[in-house]
């Protein structure tokens, strides 16, 4: 796959990410927009392989991490917050012991 490709590709998945992570919150979906065209802009003059690459793994590592440490709340009263949690965050929860088990 040609660089040129990759480096759509990328641009193409942040944006679709940035679309599922910040679901109805318009403000942080317009800064996170203006934030990707802005590094991408940056450096599309880039002419460097080795570099490029280096842009293209940071991208995607970039995705990954906002699809998976990323939650979404919402302030719905004085002192309450409401979690959206997106399918990925709902993992079986391993059962937790208040007592530690003793030596034998």
């Amino acid at each position: 796959m040609g660089t040129r490709l990759k480096v759509l590709n990328v641009f193409k998945s942040l944006h679709r990410t940035r679309r599922d992570v910040f679901k109805d919150d318009d403000r942080a979906l317009t800064a996170a927009r203006l934030k990707i065209n802005e590094e991408f802009r940056k450096n599309k003059n880039e002419t460097s392989e080795e570099n490029i690459n280096k842009m293209i793994k940071m991208g995607t590592d970039v995705e990954m991490v906002l699809r998976q440490s990323v939650l979404q709340m919402e302030h719905v009263g004085e002192d309450t917050l409401l979690l959206r949690p997106r399918e990925h965050h709902m993992l079986e929860n391993v059962p937790f012991c208040d007592q530690p088990r003793k030596k034998t």
